[in-house]
């Protein structure tokens, strides 16, 4: 089980909504509501492991909601203890305060695990990127070769998106957890003039913001979330796609260790990339989730009707998928291995083609831009149809060997002369993420 699993098992979230309870009893204790006794009997008894926890899930199917049977269990276990004691548990409050601040504080535990993993797959990436800054390699655009660019370019480009979302997890994750404690109809009536203080002091206890109001039916930051773990998988996603096709067969500019690449049923020769795949499934699964969490925001009045109800496995689902995600593409960034004469030998394939624009730059000086692109689209045509070099079908070309000679059609070919500001790029983003790839 990982770390995240953990976080969101049945167990687990039975604790934290104890860990609530017991909370909500040392407040009301320290306001002077219920006595001090009955705090302690109700802290000592909110133990998971002193219940059936499997019985307390299967009976929340027929209850509505995990936090009936639960305080049920709790009020017997307090009795059998101190019977005076039982009757103050879960004074004041309602199921979703517990349910809604136990989801809290499992979403405190686990999101941080996803940024961590977040945090090494762009260390891994920074350090392609500060390793390949110029390496060249063909650029890709609608999935054929385009003008060249450099690795270092593309790892910089995965390295400021994982920042981004790292930033905008973080923020999300801020957001979401305060306290939710509003009682019935979310106006704390039942603790009359103390609500507020109560309120106050259990949030000091699970240190957790107190918000300026309850939000039984307002459930824009835990959506705020959902759509920033969203977003993480399909950044991630896009990484995944990136090598997955880099490292085709045909291809194979980067790979996976074939120690952790994946083998066939039929084909002993095939190494699949099996991390990638992990990483592109939660990508594809995440949009659906995230969904799921919008479509439960238009919730009814001060309490809601299934829409709450569809969050309580969503959401920890979206965090275990993500968390997932983070994991592989951590393993499979510092584990990737990056084949340079493979990206050679793919910029030799068009036999100078990928250079055709740089061809077209270093001539339009001399013929204007548009004549200078006709003119190289000619000699490209010709390369294409006679089954020549491009730059031979250059020098053919008397139009175009009028303005530029062999040396500045030879210079005008070289692909690590026309990178652009690649290495520039790749610095800014490294100076701008440096503090966020460090643990």
């Amino acid at each position: 089980m990982t770390e995240v699993e953990r976080a969101f098992a049945e167990d687990t979230r039975v604790q934290k909504m104890l860990d609530v309870e017991a909370a909500l009893a040392r407040a009301e204790a320290q306001a002077g509501i219920i006595p001090a006794s009955a705090a302690d009997a109700i802290s000592r008894a909110s133990r998971a492991e002193r219940f059936d926890v499997t019985a307390i899930v299967a009976d929340a199917h027929s209850a509505g909601n995990l936090a009936i049977p639960l305080v049920k269990a709790l009020t017997r276990l307090v009795s059998d203890d101190s019977p005076e004691s039982s009757r103050y548990v879960h004074w004041g409050a309602t199921s979703q305060d517990i349910i809604d601040t136990g989801l809290v504080l499992q979403l405190r535990d686990a999101v941080p695990i996803v940024v961590r993993d977040l945090r090494r797959a762009a260390s891994a990436a920074a350090t392609h990127a500060r390793l390949h800054a110029r390496t060249p390699m063909p650029g890709r655009t609608w999935l054929q070769q385009a003008t060249p660019i450099t690795f270092g370019l593309k790892a910089a480009g995965w390295l400021d998106a994982l920042a981004r979302t790292m930033e905008s997890l973080e923020s999300a994750l801020t957001g979401a957890l305060c306290l939710q404690f509003g009682g019935a109809s979310g106006t704390l009536a039942s603790l009359g003039a103390d609500g507020l203080n109560v309120s106050s002091r259990m949030g000091a206890l699970l240190n957790l913001p107190v918000p300026a109001v309850p939000w039984h039916a307002h459930r824009d930051r835990l959506a705020t979330l959902a759509c920033a773990l969203g977003v993480s998988c399909g950044t991630m996603g896009k990484i995944a796609r990136d090598v997955a096709l880099l490292g085709q067969t045909e291809i194979q500019e980067t790979i996976e260790p074939s120690a952790d690449a994946g083998g066939s049923s039929t084909m002993p020769h095939k190494r699949n990339p099996v991390r990638a795949s992990r990483v592109l499934a939660a990508a594809i699964r995440a949009p659906g989730l995230v969904s799921a969490m919008l479509s439960a925001m238009p919730q009814e009045h001060e309490r809601g009707l299934g829409g709450w109800q569809a969050e309580w496995d969503v959401l920890p689902e979206l965090v275990r998928v993500t968390a997932s995600a983070a994991t592989s593409t951590a393993d499979l960034l510092e584990r990737l291995i990056v084949r340079t004469e493979a990206m050679e030998r793919s910029l030799q394939m068009t036999q100078g083609l990928i250079m055709a624009e740089s061809v077209v730059m270093a001539l339009a000086p001399h013929v204007g831009k548009s004549t200078a692109h006709g003119l190289v689209d000619r000699a490209a045509r010709r390369a294409l149809d006679d089954g020549v070099s491009f730059a031979d079908a250059l020098a053919l070309d008397q139009e175009i060997t009028r303005s530029l000679g062999p040396g500045a059609l030879a210079d005008a070919l070289e692909p690590a002369d026309y990178l652009g500001v690649s290495a520039q790029f790749v610095a800014r983003v490294l100076a701008a993420t440096d503090s966020k790839t460090k643990a």
